[in-house]
């Protein structure tokens, strides 16, 4: 199945960023993730970012004082959906080591949820969480990685 177009910036805003997260998420590989959750065209900048920025930019704009995984702003969702997603690099490897799971794949389902906030996507209710999760868990499974919400 043909995929929508993509434009994409890719941004690591830490120059101590560690191989290890480097190597995981060339642009062509970031670029298929995030090409997998689309169902329109886009323009996404993805940017990966340490504690401190993510921590700010959750505070700033989420009123919530901790750095968190994903952050997704979301400026248009039609006819070109529009967006930044910013990740924490410190806590997606905490998140990953915590769950024992390959810090590729838990970027890839990441980058998936964030795509799918930046449309519009959210999981406030428990109805809509059950959509997105859905949703998640097929393109993962398509990307070749374990369903995120298997038991």
């Amino acid at each position: 199945m043909k995929r929508p177009a993509l434009s994409l910036s890719l941004q690591f805003a830490r120059d101590d960023l560690s191989r290890a997260h480097r190597s995981r998420l060339p642009r062509h590989r970031v670029a298929r993730w995030v090409r997998a959750a689309l169902d329109a065209p886009a323009d996404i900048t993805v940017r990966i970012v340490g504690s401190e920025e993510a921590r700010a930019l959750n505070r700033d704009f989420r009123s919530k004082d901790y750095a968190t995984n994903v952050l997704t702003f979301d400026y248009s969702h039609a006819p070109l959906v529009h967006a930044d997603l910013v990740l924490c690099s410190d806590v997606v490897e905490a998140e990953a080591h915590a769950q024992s799971l390959p810090l590729e794949a838990h970027y890839a389902h990441l980058l998936v949820h964030g795509t799918l906030h930046a449309q519009g996507h959210d999981h406030e209710r428990d109805d809509d969480a059950e959509r997105m999760e859905s949703r998640e868990s097929e393109v993962m499974r398509a990307l070749g990685f374990a369903d995120p919400y298997a038991a």
